[in-house]
């Protein structure tokens, strides 16, 4: 039976997402996607060029955040925490792509493009006052965690049950987000 261009396509990138989940960047390669999804590796090339743009492709990722505005201020950061955790733990791509953004500059760029494109219009809409700088401090305890809890599982962070590490971030993430000065 064949294939449409559309579900080809996505079966590719199905393929992708579980070998450079399983291998990382360097460890995959188009020849292995292309035994995953049954079809010649030349297909690979034809619909996503090289493997750098498969990556790309692959690691395609929707932070998906809620309307925050809504929420009571003083709650912002534990429903900032407990978002995060629900998206690191919804969807291996981010996974794959915070493993990979360590040692690949495509992924650590698409790593920065999801952030910046995501994360900095929820926090200006929340914290317009040098929304930037509270961004990047949000993403150092958000990415902080991901690395530690799914990539490296350092025990005793793996070991924390969800309560428990919202609890723990959740007022370090409220005070980047509400403090007047976030130097201070």
């Amino acid at each position: 039976m064949r294939r449409s261009s559309e579900q080809t396509k996505a079966v590719i990138l199905a393929a992708a997402r579980e070998r450079f989940a399983e291998s990382g960047f360097e460890g995959a390669t188009i020849r292995g996607i292309a035994a995953d999804a049954n079809i010649d590796p030349s297909m690979v090339m034809r619909y996503f060029g090289n493997k750098n743009q498969l990556f790309a492709a692959a690691a395609e990722f929707d932070l998906k955040f809620p309307d925050f505005s809504e929420v009571d201020k003083e709650h912002l950061g534990p429903r900032m925490v407990a978002h995060f955790l629900d998206r690191w733990e919804g969807d291996e791509a981010l996974i794959v792509l915070l493993r990979s953004s360590t040692t690949n500059a495509e992924a650590a760029q698409r790593m920065r493009e999801i952030f910046v494109a995501q994360l900095l219009p929820a926090i200006d809409a929340l914290s317009p006052a040098d929304a930037a700088r509270r961004a990047g401090l949000v993403a150092t305890q958000i990415l902080g965690l991901a690395l530690c809890r799914y990539v490296l599982r350092l025990p005793p962070v793996v070991a924390m049950s969800r309560e428990d590490v919202v609890v723990a971030l959740g007022p370090t993430i409220q005070r980047y987000l509400t403090e007047p000065d976030v130097t201070a």
